[in-house]
């Protein structure tokens, strides 16, 4: 494999890692604000923590730029798209 491509496959597994990530946190947010799942339960709570630190410096200039509207984060989906559309831009990812 040719360095270039070496790269651009880290870049594309990195995204897939940034979009499970996110999709987990997403996923646990809804099951505690449905309360579905209480923040008792240590593993779900001590998980949702652990995906809330790794997305939250993706998610925060988004946060700035697009505030919460009726209580509703939008910026997880503006990143999940985002990235999917990167993936879609550059094929090789």
């Amino acid at each position: 494999m040719n360095p270039v491509g070496a790269v651009l496959w880290l870049i594309g597994a990195l995204l897939d890692l940034v979009l499970l990530v996110l999709i987990i946190n997403m996923v646990l947010s809804w099951l505690f604000a449905f309360d579905l799942v209480g923040r008792g339960n240590r593993f779900v709570n001590s998980t949702y923590e652990a995906t809330q630190r790794l997305v939250a410096p993706i998610l925060g200039p988004i946060r700035r730029v697009i505030p919460p509207v009726g209580g509703i984060d939008f910026s997880p989906m503006v990143v999940f798209f985002g990235v999917l559309f990167l993936k879609q831009l550059f094929p090789g990812l």
